[in-house]
């Protein structure tokens, strides 16, 4: 099954900074080209931070006391956050005011996993890393969601090929398969509960597949039986016994 790879939506034509990028340069990149944040490279094309707008704006809401002396008590009692911010709050360069370590993804990853990486990290964008780990591109929320855009009718080509032609060698109509706005629904009866169970899992991981409505029953229900040899013939020994 083919999945939609990081590097087919990407932006090769990346904006970026450098460690010593003025602070001033990087708010002036981020207004022109209309972007929300940037990644932060070394000599070598290595991504070692990342900028976003978030960042400016703390800088800049609390560069306003930066200068005031502080007790050495009450920074000493700051959490490590509060700390990371008032170092940002006198950052005069990209590498003073970026957050590191990045957050990145390769380019061979599928959007599945960069979407993955996304909600589980609480980021926006992610630098684009080759073979070598260097920059490559940039790949946003809004790139991602392009998968989303697949007609109903592709979607069900590859649920009915992919899953139930190739996979589990099912003849035809054994199931019935109902795409609307990205709803896969899968109708039908199969002769073991673990090959619905396959049928389901594969269909949630085909690139536009928003969810899956399971509609499937089966004859014997094997996850309940603890003797594999007494059940009955299934497509899911073929499946299993295949290279």
């Amino acid at each position: 099954m083919k999945h939609n790879k990081v590097g087919s939506v990407m932006t090769m034509d990346v904006v970026r900074a450098e460690y010593r990028t003025p602070f001033k340069e990087v708010a002036r990149l981020l207004s022109e080209r209309r972007i929300s944040g940037l990644p932060v490279v070394d000599d070598d094309d290595k991504v070692i931070g990342v900028i976003s707008e978030t960042d400016l704006v703390t800088r800049q809401s609390e560069a306003l006391d930066a200068d005031e002396p502080r007790p050495r008590f009450r920074f000493a009692g700051l959490t490590p956050r509060a700390r990371r911010q008032a170092a940002k709050s006198r950052a005069f360069t990209a590498g003073q005011l970026m957050t590191a370590p990045p957050v990145t993804v390769h380019a061979e990853e599928t959007i599945a996993e960069a979407a993955r990486t996304m909600a589980q990290r609480h980021v926006e964008r992610l630098p684009v890393l080759d073979e070598e780990e260097r920059l490559v591109g940039i790949v946003t929320r809004r790139d991602l969601l392009q998968v989303f855009l697949r007609p109903d009718a592709e979607i069900r080509g590859e649920v009915i090929e992919e899953v139930l032609t190739r996979t589990l060698r099912l003849p035809p109509r054994t199931i019935d398969v109902f795409v609307v706005e990205g709803v896969v629904t899968l109708t039908g009866r199969l002769e073991r509960k673990s090959e619905t169970e396959i049928a389901v899992s594969m269909t949630r991981q085909i690139d536009g597949v928003v969810t899956v409505i399971d509609q499937l029953t089966c004859r014997y229900d094997d996850s309940r039986l603890p003797s594999p040899g007494r059940l009955p013939h299934g497509i899911a020994d073929d499946r299993l016994r295949r290279p």
